[in-house]
């Protein structure tokens, strides 16, 4: 056999030990400006590196805008930020075709919206309605944008890291569960420390500021997440899990419909005691 016939050599794979090497530095580097919070670094980057997107919950004003953009200067990629309102559009979020004169004619351009970048912060996502909710959905599944019957593909990496206020905050929206699936896992974001606290003062009201300096680039986190050789997982392990998330969606969705069947138990009483309350008012 000819060597101009014989198969493709199959691509490079990447050492575990070289995957947790630049991961650590990683980690490192974004830690020298983010004050504490520890295990929500490390969450947010195993979200980035797994190639999956991260949702996390808690109060404004902790820090997760810089989180964000010190992410994306560590790995010297694209950085947009998305203020969800109850007013925003779809359009707003994807981006919407304009009318553009050329050559002396009018012809319809694309105009990319705020998603088209590698780090997207997604801050207070269920503040906007489920409509607006649901245009993040092709993006964050397919890596890809749909307007007008036309496909635009979305750069590698693509990480969405959204924000959302606790539920009992006026004004929300509860995710759906076509949406939470979309992200690897939730993260609560947990209040800093007395020490953090007085670090961060320092450190905004000091002269000196701490900027992050480049450990990888873009192309290298797309290496590190399609070629990274993982340790291969026992099968009785795997099916373990797999048993376990399926017990848990059970137990959801038997509890969604029981709610369901209640909530709309009591509709129907409210409803006959307004029926009977109207016609003793005649």
């Amino acid at each position: 056999m000819n060597a101009s016939n014989a198969p493709d050599q199959a691509a490079p794979r990447l050492a575990p030990e070289a995957f947790a090497e630049r991961a650590q530095a990683i980690e490192r580097e974004v830690g020298r400006v983010i004050v504490g919070q520890t295990a929500l670094v490390r969450q947010t980057l195993t979200g980035l590196l797994a190639n999956s997107h991260v949702l996390l919950e808690g109060v404004p004003g902790l820090g997760k805008t810089l989180l964000v953009r010190t992410i994306a200067d560590v790995i010297d990629c694209g950085f947009n930020r998305i203020q969800f309102t109850p007013d925003l559009m779809p359009a707003d979020i994807t981006g919407t075709n304009i009318l553009v004169e050329e050559g002396g004619q009018r012809v319809f351009r694309f105009q990319p919206g705020p998603i088209f970048a590698n780090l997207v912060l997604a801050d207070e996502i269920n503040r906007a309605t489920p409509k607006t909710q649901s245009s993040l959905l092709e993006a964050m599944q397919e890596h890809q944008v749909t307007v007008a019957r036309q496909r635009f593909p979305l750069d590698a990496p693509f990480f969405v890291l959204a924000t959302q206020n606790p539920l009992e905050m006026e004004g929300t929206y509860p995710l759906p569960e076509a949406q939470l699936d979309r992200f690897l896992f939730k993260v609560m974001v947990p209040f800093p420390s007395e020490e953090d606290l007085v670090a961060i003062m320092d450190r905004t009201t000091g002269a000196e500021t701490v900027t992050a300096s480049v450990v990888c680039t873009a192309a290298e986190i797309v290496f590190s997440s399609a070629s990274a050789e993982l340790p291969p997982r026992p099968s009785s392990e795997t099916r373990a899990v797999s048993a376990d998330r399926l017990a848990s969606r059970t137990k959801v969705r038997k509890r969604r419909i029981t709610s369901a069947r209640t909530s709309g138990a009591g509709s129907a009483r409210a409803r006959r005691r307004f029926t009977s309350t109207s016609i003793a008012l005649r």
